[in-house]
Order: structure tokens, then C-alpha cells, then sequence
């Protein structure tokens, strides 16, 4: 059963516009990794929905504030170095990402910063979604701003972790820890979670 327009803008209001744009490559990508049924769609769209910002978003925001660094990578940013390179979403990037994720290289934690709708970030998880998908990610990390591979790296992502089968137990905060790492913007996964259980029941 895949997903209409109508039904992604119920569960994704501020999807807008580019709904229309995405239902397909999204419907694509749900169907080639096996995200089918209600309970596995509607625990991948309120997903990638919260990663996205509703669909909005393809790269990484990285425009932060000196708090919001120490919140979000307190083992990278201390007080006077959150300070010294907040709203620098470049110099934060390489920070935050550096030497670590396959980012050796300077400059390697920006070009390879969060993209697609589940957020690929640092090349050795770009290399093993561009073998997946066929795609040169490593020269060409841009390519997954592109709806078409935005939705087809999610799906990778998610079939890869073995999302599926705890979307088909429920487990709707551990895929949550498998995404982020912990539970960010729980209350916003849950929220677009119950919704879009009753849309596509």
C-alpha cells in the first residue's frame, strides 16, 4: 500500500509543496527495502519527518549556539571553544565530526556532514551507502540532497539497522536510539508516530 500525498501532508503538514514531489521516490524506496505495511511506514515517515524538518531539510543544520554545542557534543566543545565557533556551521562541522566516522582529512567533517532524510553523516558511512546505492557518494556527497537518493540512503539506512523488524514490534524509541544515537526530539518522533499510525490505519 503506498503512501498518498494526502496522506503525507495529514501526518507532515509542513511538507507543503514538496509532498507531491517526494510520495513517489519515497513510495520507491519504502517498496525496494521492504518498508511496507502500516506499522513499518508510519514508524519510517515520523522518522524521517522529525530528521527533515517535515520533509524541508536535506543537509545538516549546523548554524548553532555556543549552548546548543555544549548540549549536543559536550566531549567536543568546551565552554570557550562552543563560544569561539558558534553559528560557524563550517569550523563546527569539522569539529564536531572530525577524526572519527572515516573523517580523516581536514575538511572531511563538513563535506561529509548529515544529509539525506535520515541524516548519512561522515564518509565511511557515505561509502557504504554509495556501494549500496550505486551512487559515488564519496566524490559527490551532494548527490544525496537530490528527493530521489534523500529517500532511497533513508530506506538503505533503515532496512541496514534492521528497522523493520522493530517497527514491526512497536520498538518505536529504540529505532529512535538507532537514528540519533539517543533519544533527540523524542516527544516529536512520538507525536508524528501516533498520527501517522491513524492516518494509515
Amino acid at each position: 500500500m503506498p503512501i498518498t500525498v494526502k496522506q503525507l501532508l495529514q501526518i507532515l503538514p509542513n511538507a507543503g509543496q514538496v509532498a507531491g514531489v517526494f510520495v513517489p521516490v519515497l513510495n520507491t524506496a519504502m517498496s525496494r527495502y521492504q518498508i511496507i505495511g502500516a506499522k513499518r511506514i508510519a514508524a519510517f515517515i515520523a522518522q524521517v519527518g522529525h530528521e527533515s524538518g517535515q520533509l524541508t531539510r536535506l543537509v545538516e543544520n549546523l548554524n548553532c549556539s555556543a549552548d546548543a554545542l555544549r548540549k549536543t557534543w559536550p566531549s567536543r566543545f568546551n565552554a570557550e571553544l562552543a563560544t569561539t565557533v558558534a553559528r560557524k556551521p563550517e569550523q563546527i562541522a569539522n569539529i564536531a565530526y572530525g577524526n572519527r566516522m572515516g573523517n580523516f582529512v581536514p575538511g572531511d567533517g563538513w563535506k561529509y556532514r548529515g544529509r539525506g532524510l535520515i541524516q548519512i553523516t561522515g564518509r565511511s558511512n557515505y561509502a557504504e551507502c554509495g556501494e549500496a546505492l550505486g551512487l559515488d557518494l564519496v566524490n559527490h556527497p551532494e548527490l544525496l540532497e537530490k528527493p530521489q537518493h534523500a529517500c532511497m540512503s533513508a530506506a538503505w539506512f533503515w532496512a541496514s539497522r534492521g528497522l523493520n523488524t522493530l517497527a514491526d514490534a512497536g520498538s518505536f524509541s529504540k529505532i529512535t536510539s538507532r537514528i540519533n544515537g539517543g533519544q533527540n526530539g523524542a516527544a516529536d518522533r512520538q507525536a508524528l508516530y501516533a498520527k501517522a499510525l491513524k492516518v494509515l490505519a
